[in-house]
């Protein structure tokens, strides 16, 4: 394999020297055992590192994602410990990218491919939804395309259009596709194993304002838990988590919105109300049981996404709630999402983006009898 090496004008004109250095320092944190303090950014890489490791079958490739380490520097040294034939750099072109790999998954492969920005996915949506979704249904399940979509998405970073869109909507409404979207760093980990293990194409929705998001985890211990969990057949795929207890109202957010409920719930603690926080993780599948149950609990719910509010992750999962606790509703479900406008200016951005007082406010909408 003779890879073209393609460094595109993205890597010095779309991203700051700045955040390409906190990146790069981020991703070339040193290997340690027992717990330590890593970014995201350095979950994903180890993650990638490690599945490459364990299984020769298993590549990656994208613009820039070779001799630069990706525009982020998620594949920051994965050419150099693993050579240019398994990370390696393509043209600027996603839908050869896309369909490339689904050569390669059709034929035994397990690529992991970049679309280094959101919306620079467009061109591949052909391929993605004509191709990689329907590939397995196609075949009555003769051809699997066991291959993960990596797209950095979402805003908060002061980019531009087509560099922050969140474009989760579009695969999740896609059948046949797995829509992952970590928002810790624990997670940034376990789920890329479990999306690379996968034998269906897992679109990996990555929030890039968290890629230098920071916190102390045991990536020995993470590890043993995936080798864990692979012996035993199981995984934590479609499940949420509840990111934060509480009582009296239900947070439901996933990826990038996720810090933000977290903030929201500590705030309104200094105000006396307790607020549960739930970390979708999976859009699909999608844990109807771990957010139900919690809607349950509380009666209330407040949706938090940075994706436009219609026809959006955000309408389904307030639609299988209502369906699935009305009874215990005691108040409408409220939402707090992106505006129904294209992404703004960087300088306005902050206007666009759901907030802590947006998310206060909306709570305190929920027809509180006191």
């Amino acid at each position: 394999m003779n890879p073209t090496i393609t460094t595109s004008s993205e890597a010095n004109g779309n991203v700051s020297a700045a955040t390409a250095r906190a990146a790069a320092t981020a991703a070339a944190v040193a290997d340690r055992t027992g717990p330590q303090t890593i970014t995201l950014a350095k979950a994903l890489n180890t993650a990638m590192a490690d599945a490459m490791h364990a299984d020769p079958s298993i590549l990656v490739f994208g613009e820039d994602v070779g001799m630069l380490g990706g525009v982020f520097r998620i594949t920051d040294g994965l050419t150099k410990t693993f050579g240019r034939s398994r990370c390696f750099d393509t043209p600027l072109a996603e839908s050869g990218i896309v369909g490339m790999a689904v050569g390669m998954a059709m034929n035994g492969m397990r690529p992991v491919i970049e679309m280094q920005f959101d919306a620079f996915a467009y061109p591949a949506f052909e391929q993605i939804v004509s191709h990689v979704a329907k590939m397995h249904n196609r075949t009555k399940g003769a051809v699997k395309l066991p291959m993960v979509i990596r797209v950095p998405y979402a805003g908060g970073i002061g980019g531009v259009e087509h560099h922050c869109d969140s474009s989760e909507a579009y695969y999740a409404h896609t059948a046949g596709l797995k829509v992952f979207t970590p928002a810790t760093v624990a997670d940034g980990y376990r789920m890329l194993r479990e999306a690379i293990d996968s034998d269906d194409p897992v679109m990996f929705m990555e929030p890039k304002k968290l890629y230098w998001s920071k916190d102390q985890v045991d990536l020995d211990a993470l590890r043993a838990e995936h080798t864990e969990n692979t012996q035993r057949g199981t995984s934590s795929e479609g499940r949420a988590a509840v990111a934060r207890p509480g009582t009296d109202a239900t947070l439901i957010a996933y990826g990038p919105s996720v810090p933000t409920a977290l903030a929201a719930a500590a705030a309104a603690a200094e105000e006396g109300r307790s607020l549960e926080v739930i970390d979708v993780r999976s859009i699909v599948p999608f844990d109807d049981e771990t957010v139900c149950a919690s809607v349950r609990k509380t009666g209330r719910a407040v949706v938090i996404a940075e994706a436009h509010g219609f026809a959006s992750v955000s309408s389904e999962i307030v639609a299988r709630v209502q369906e699935r606790c009305f009874h215990h509703l005691a108040a409408p479900i409220r939402r707090v999402t992106g505006f129904d406008v294209p992404y703004p200016a960087p300088k306005l951005e902050h206007y666009y983006l759901p907030g802590v007082d947006r998310i206060l406010d909306a709570v305190d909408d929920l027809q509180w009898e006191d």
